[in-house]
């Protein structure tokens, strides 16, 4: 009989995959099955991030609701980012955690589930070659990790304490796994990395790798057969050379959606974070992406509020926004984290005046959406469909990454169809399959 497996994720794709990587791993000892229902689970899991404080903040509320609710005898344990900064202090602030497993160490999921207060949150660990087993939330589309860790020093960022170094995964794993998800019905994959195109600068110990950079693999991707499209998050704006914008312009399987993180548009605060890069040299990459891919959307991430961040440095960030015109964007105020650099920097910015800048970025942006949006009634688009939603419909995105619901059955699911876009909003499509 299977046992009941209730679990949250919180944050990034990353993190999703992870946890897919944890029901794989723990259907290798046993059989589980996932429920919604937290009175019924004989495991519940939180997997966590640790990217803002919120979500940390959230954490020990939540373990404190599923100590009440859950039924006699089930484990609760703790993974994921803020388990590997936080370690044995989870357990020490909510004793009635089972067990605390690192983001680095998702392979061990077994061991620690049969030991009390097991800790195992060691960030230099390697798993970059370990073969995970088989398991994927849909089988239409297919995560794939193709780095783990970050080598970047971000002054505001705790991932690097968290996932640890950087470690290129290699290609023929990747390979291996994208060929098995094609086989069992993917026509698409998601390829993951906290900085996906540092792939190659690093690889486990023993390793002899032949794809040697991110455009590199890219290619080799390209080649499996039954793959139709290739998307992939995140890229670093320093690293966007013109070999991979050139690659990713003309390589029809790539998806041409593609996710520039900009965090501020003032050089100034720019350097302040360790980013690498200038206003102006973003500005340069995202004009040859418009050149190369006219079709392309351009999506990214924005930080308001940073330490001594001016009126004059916010406006710049304003002024990147409407020279690029995002159509979509990930924007928040600046929270401390631990362990980072800018938690002790000097000139830290008033609540209501990051909140007040946040608004004002995000009406801004919500403005530009609306027209991009609008913009496509009556356009042709291609549809990747994979989910099924309720009153008869099916969910699927464009290639440049827009949502898109017809109305249909299940024989839309894992097709490709010509969709003429009959209505609009702000964050999605309502389409006709022609």
């Amino acid at each position: 009989m299977s046992k009941k497996l209730y679990l949250e994720t919180l944050g990034c794709a990353m993190n999703q995959r992870d946890s897919e990587h944890i029901i794989a791993e723990l259907n290798r000892a046993d059989t589980y099955e996932c429920t919604d229902r937290l009175d019924e689970a004989d495991l519940i899991l939180i997997n966590t991030c640790s990217v803002r404080e919120k979500p940390v903040s959230k954490l020990f509320s939540e373990i404190g609701v599923f100590a009440k609710h859950r039924k006699e005898g089930a484990r609760i344990g703790v993974c994921g980012c803020t388990a590997s900064h936080l370690g044995a202090e989870v357990i020490r602030r909510a004793p009635s955690v089972d067990f605390v497993l690192g983001a680095r160490n998702v392979s061990k999921i077994n061991d620690v589930m049969t030991r009390h207060h097991a800790v195992e949150v060691d960030i230099d660990y390697d798993e970059s070659t370990y073969p995970f087993g088989e398991y994927r939330t849909t089988r239409y589309k297919a995560m794939v990790n193709i780095t783990i860790g970050c080598d970047k020093s971000c002054t505001y960022c705790i991932v690097p304490h968290t996932r640890g170094e950087e470690i290129s995964i290699p290609s023929d794993l990747i390979v291996r796994e994208i060929v098995r998800a094609v086989e069992g019905g993917a026509r698409e994959v998601l390829l993951l990395g906290q900085n996906v195109n540092g792939y190659g600068r690093r690889f486990g110990v023993g390793v002899v790798e032949n794809v040697k950079n991110f455009t590199e693999l890219l290619r080799t991707i390209s080649r499996i057969e039954g793959l139709e499209r290739i998307r992939f998050q995140s890229p670093h704006p320093l690293h966007m050379d013109d070999a991979f914008l050139e690659e990713f312009a003309t390589n029809p399987k790539i998806c041409k959606q593609i996710h520039v993180p900009l965090q501020s548009g003032s050089t100034r605060i720019l350097r302040a974070m360790k980013r690498g890069y200038t206003q102006e040299n973003f500005l340069e990459r995202c004009a040859k992406i418009r050149r190369l891919a006219p079709e392309a959307a351009i999506s990214t991430d924005v930080i308001v509020g940073f330490p001594g961040e001016t009126d004059e440095d916010f406006e710049a960030t304003m002024a990147v926004l409407e020279a690029v015109r995002f159509e979509q964007m990930f924007s928040f105020k600046y929270s401390p984290r631990p362990l980072t650099e800018a938690a002790e920097f000097e000139g830290q910015v008033d609540s209501a005046i990051a909140g007040e800048r946040l608004k004002r970025i995000q009406a801004r942006h919500n403005a530009i959406l609306d027209e991009v949006m609008h913009a496509q009634m009556g356009r042709i688009h291609r549809v990747y469909f994979d989910e099924r939603k309720p009153e008869g419909r099916i969910a699927g995105r464009t290639d440049d990454g827009k949502l898109v619901f017809v109305s249909g059955g299940e024989e839309l699911l894992g097709q490709i169809r010509d969709v003429e876009i009959i209505r609009t909003s702000r964050t999605a499509l309502d389409g006709r399959v022609i």
